[in-house]
């Protein structure tokens, strides 16, 4: 008896990307892909609706970073699986994809193969990290002293999911009116989650808050987003 596909969101900014991976995976007899989503917001909607087994969601996303979306997915959909794709392999992010409880890390030039096994091994409920992450943590673990209880950083544990979101829209260019309009909230609780942000992070200024966003990772530097 033929079993159900694993069911895959794909969430990328960039188009390109998006039907790549979607060529590759639909290429599989027993993978998926229902929806794809080209900003954070949009993936937490969609996993949301649809509740994919899989996301597949790249860290640098327009509107609400992918470790900000996963976090709400996970929240809101616990049975779907997050895998976190990025350019990058900093040991912040690292750590961030762990500690908000995704099931693996993918660097962007990790190979067809790789890719669809990643996203098998987290559906049964494993973890999975491209090979060269993976000796790292290997190496790291091998080097905490013993006790040592490896707590993870998080630079935004002291902001509410709401203020990370502002943040971003902040640091992406977009006034309280803008920003109001993309999350169906007043101009007002705009300005007050503003408020809140700047008076928690000590930071009173739109380039100080650009900078401690880049900083965490919330953005990248230099990243303009342009939505197809």
């Amino acid at each position: 008896m033929r079993t159900e596909p694993i069911t895959v969101l794909l969430a990328d900014d960039h188009a390109v990307v998006r039907e790549g991976f979607r060529s590759l995976l639909n290429g599989e007899v027993d993978l998926e892909v229902v929806a794809e989503a080209r900003t954070g917001r949009q993936a937490v909607l969609l996993a949301k609706e649809l509740r994919p087994a899989v996301v597949v969601i790249d860290i640098a996303m327009p509107l609400l970073n992918g470790l900000e979306a996963s976090r709400q997915i996970l929240k809101a959909v616990p049975a779907t699986k997050i895998l976190i794709l990025s350019a990058h392999d900093d040991e912040e992010y690292v750590d961030q994809v762990i500690g908000l409880g995704a099931s693996g890390y993918l660097i962007k030039q990790s190979s067809a193969s790789v890719l669809c096994k990643a996203i098998r091994e987290a559906h049964k409920g494993n973890t999975f990290f491209s090979s060269a992450i993976s000796k790292r943590l290997r190496d790291r673990q091998q080097d905490r002293p013993r006790g040592a209880t490896g707590r993870l950083k998080n630079g935004n544990a002291c902001l509410t999911s709401r203020e990370v979101e502002i943040l971003q829209l902040i640091a992406e260019g977009m006034a309280n009116k803008q920003a109001a309009a993309e999350l169906g909230i007043s101009i007002k609780t705009v300005e007050k989650h503003r408020q809140h942000l700047m008076a928690k992070l000590d930071i009173h200024d739109t380039a100080g808050l650009t900078r401690y966003a880049i900083a965490q990772g919330i953005i990248e530097a230099g990243v303009r987003f342009t939505l197809e």
